[in-house]
């Protein structure tokens, strides 16, 4: 494995490629087909907003992009609900808790801790940054992931896409403890 890095605009088609065929093979386990497709059409979108950002992150695996997520400096919770007043809105680290977002592994790669790098990155990425707080929206193949890593659950929900179908989702958060980066 290359490794972990930053993810440049370059890299936006091969991300949002991975996303969709990462929700066509693992989401399936989990959701009815109509909720999968529509979670490919909605969520299965590249937020360029957070690689400007320079909040993303992408696992290398020779010249593929393997796995990708990051956190955001940003009010927006997740992509697929649709654009909302404050998304652009930057969030105050000492108020507000920044969010993970946009988590993904490819079908053939998951249970290899590449989930874990990136939260691990992004947690200390927003630490640095003030953050005292993590918050995320998981869908269910995410869901045990995010409670390994520390992640409590706030509320089960359901998230309307933009067309009408529902998705179970969890809304979780994570205290940062205080000190050095993990």
């Amino acid at each position: 494995m290359d490794g972990i890095r930053l993810a440049t605009q370059d890299d936006a088609d091969a991300i949002e490629t991975l996303m969709r065929a990462s929700i066509r093979d693992i989401f399936p386990a989990f959701y009815e087909a109509a909720q999968v497709e529509s979670s490919v059409e909605f969520v299965g979108r590249v937020d360029r907003q957070l690689i400007d950002d320079g909040t993303y992150f992408v696992v290398d695996e020779g010249p593929d992009i393997v796995a990708c997520g990051g956190w955001s400096v940003r009010d927006k919770l997740y992509t697929g609900s649709g654009p909302g007043d404050d998304d652009d809105r930057r969030l105050d680290p000492a108020t507000d808790a920044a969010h993970i977002r946009a988590m993904f592994v490819r079908g053939d790669r998951t249970r290899r801790g590449l989930g874990t790098r990136i939260l691990a990155a992004s947690e200390d990425a927003a630490r640095a940054a003030g953050f005292r707080r993590l918050t995320l929206m998981a869908t269910l193949p995410g869901f045990e992931l995010y409670e390994r890593y520390g992640f409590r659950v706030t509320e089960r929900t359901e998230v309307a896409l933009p067309n009408g179908v529902l998705v179970a989702c969890v809304s979780m958060d994570m205290e940062l403890e205080d000190g050095v980066p993990a």
